[in-house]
């Protein structure tokens, strides 16, 4: 005699349209709120960066890669401070000497791309040593350097002016 459970008629219920269609809904409602979260993280946390050809951008592509090569073998590094509306950018080569009578260009751009982007004038005021007028916030600095017959760019992020 083999034993069976025993179950009384009346502890279960049949399955029914209704309960497939709370199943289904369930597991539809949980995948559309996970999509929607994710796109809106992707949305909010990086716009994506965008060029006018990614034909011409790929045929370019190893070219900028020796440039970087090129620029990584200079060795040479910048420092970033701010003072009330001043950024300054102290720049030294290898051997930690400043370089001086450099030609410095740069933008100042918002993380985010919450404003538009504003041109920096630097000046150099000691050897190695360059300031601009900043505004306060939170900027992505992007410098170009022209000196002893080479270029180089460097892109920093830098909190400016006095926060309440």
């Amino acid at each position: 005699m083999t034993r069976q459970a025993i179950v009384p008629h009346r502890l279960w219920r049949p399955f029914t349209g209704w309960h497939m269609l709370a199943i289904l809904t369930a597991g539809f409602g949980v995948v559309l709120v996970i999509n929607v979260a994710m796109a809106r993280l992707a949305l909010s946390t990086f716009s994506g960066e965008v060029v006018e050809n990614s034909y011409d951008a790929s045929q370019r592509y190893n070219g900028w890669i020796d440039q970087a090569r090129a620029e990584r073998a200079l060795g040479w590094t910048a420092g970033f401070g701010t003072a009330g509306d001043r950024l300054s950018v102290t720049l030294v080569d290898r051997q930690a000497r400043p370089l001086r009578g450099a030609r410095l260009s740069g933008d100042a751009t918002h993380p985010l791309g919450a404003t538009t982007d504003l041109g920096l004038d630097f000046v150099e005021t000691a050897p190695g040593t360059y300031t601009a007028t900043l505004p306060a916030g939170r900027w992505r600095i992007h410098l170009a350097v022209q000196a002893a017959g080479h270029s180089w760019h460097h892109v920093a992020e830098v909190t400016s002016g006095a926060r309440p």
